[in-house]
């Protein structure tokens, strides 16, 4: 199996994430500060040369202000609920 970093899905979570900042209206550097992290770590894992793991991945859905199982939906193709 290939790193995942490099698949078609991880560069589709990257979107998703890019996507819920943005409808947040929130910039990298306020995520960044609501992580306690730098602007820089954002960066990464929104631009594709940072994996995130489930911990960080829930982290960032709070600071953000999305839910994380619509995200882990749109990378499976599974329908959400009703």
């Amino acid at each position: 199996m290939k790193k995942t970093i490099y698949t078609k899905k991880h560069e589709l979570l990257c979107s998703e994430l890019r996507k819920a900042r943005n409808a947040a209206g929130l910039t990298q550097v306020d995520v960044a500060e609501r992580l306690g992290r730098p602007q820089s770590f954002v960066a990464k894992y929104e631009g594709g040369e940072r994996r995130l793991d489930v911990i960080e991945f829930i982290g960032v859905a709070e600071a953000t202000g999305f839910d994380p199982a619509e995200v882990i939906r749109a990378l499976t193709g599974k329908p959400g609920k009703n």
